[in-house]
């Protein structure tokens, strides 16, 4: 890593008053970096709705395989906004894997994340990681800093996981999404996944309210609203699809799903700019 701010580090300070979806999703994912306002909130969820554990893998697991795809359908850039805390295989280890001169610029804004990044995120000798500080409502400083790194004249993939739940339509959820993608010439890729509440609609509006007691926004969506995001995009076979339905044959040791708990509660997609 070489690319962050080091003003930001320095000033960077994490706020463990209120539970943040960076250290809530890793808590779900197993992982250590999170605390204990993340992890009562996280309970919370999961009492009520035991699939919200099984949806944060199958994001985990959704991200694999469309970054997968993407490489191997010759996407060299990626730009991940909300990439949360560094959980392996990272994003850009996959990608480099299939292409190893992939270029690779993460965006979150939770200061936890920058604390991993800096000390996990390394670039290859043939490709390129690198991170930037900011929040996904920022789109001219997200494409600022990565146009230092990455080449907006070349195909880009943007990857949005379970990010944009959490940033209402009132917020700008589809003008930030526009935004980002006509930075990107012909040939990039939108990449996304995100909850909804359209098979446990009393669920959702508990859990909408949980987030709002706390000063967080959730902002559940159908299959329509989800489709909305790839207006003007080519979509990729199957469409928006459930998250755990999209090319699952390109899957690697992911977790099995019980279909008798019923579907599990997201949307994912991938669609190209013609």
């Amino acid at each position: 890593m070489t690319g962050y701010e080091t003003e930001a580090a320095e000033s960077a300070r994490i706020d463990t008053t209120k539970p943040h979806p960076a250290r809530m999703y890793d808590w779900f994912l197993g992982g250590k970096d999170n605390y204990p306002v993340d992890v009562e909130m996280g309970e919370q969820l999961v009492a009520m709705d035991p699939r919200t554990l099984t949806m944060a893998r199958a994001n985990r697991a959704f991200m694999e395989r469309g970054v997968r795809w993407l490489a191997q359908n010759g996407v060299r850039q990626f730009l991940d906004i909300g990439t949360g805390i560094p959980t392996e295989p990272n994003l850009h280890q996959i990608a480099q894997r299939v292409a190893p001169e992939s270029r690779v610029v993460y965006c979150d804004n939770d200061p936890i994340v920058l604390r991993h990044a800096e000390a996990l995120l390394r670039s290859t000798p043939e490709g390129v990681t690198e991170y930037v500080q900011a929040d996904a409502r920022q789109p001219e400083t997200i494409l600022e800093q990565a146009g230092k790194v990455l080449d907006f004249e070349r195909p880009v993939a943007l990857s949005l996981i379970a990010l944009l739940h959490f940033i209402s339509a009132e917020q700008g959820a589809y003008t930030l999404v526009d935004r980002l993608m006509s930075e990107l010439p012909s040939g990039s890729y939108l990449m996304l996944s995100h909850g909804t509440a359209e098979f446990t609609p009393e669920t959702g509006r508990t859990a909408t309210e949980m987030y709002k007691a706390r000063g967080l926004t959730l902002a559940l969506r159908d299959r329509t609203e989800v489709a909305r995001f790839f207006e003007g995009l080519e979509l990729v076979e199957p469409g928006v699809e459930i998250v755990d339905q999209w090319h699952p044959e390109l899957g690697e040791d992911e977790p099995a799903v019980d279909p008798s708990k019923g579907p599990t509660p997201g949307f994912v997609g991938v669609g190209r700019k013609p």
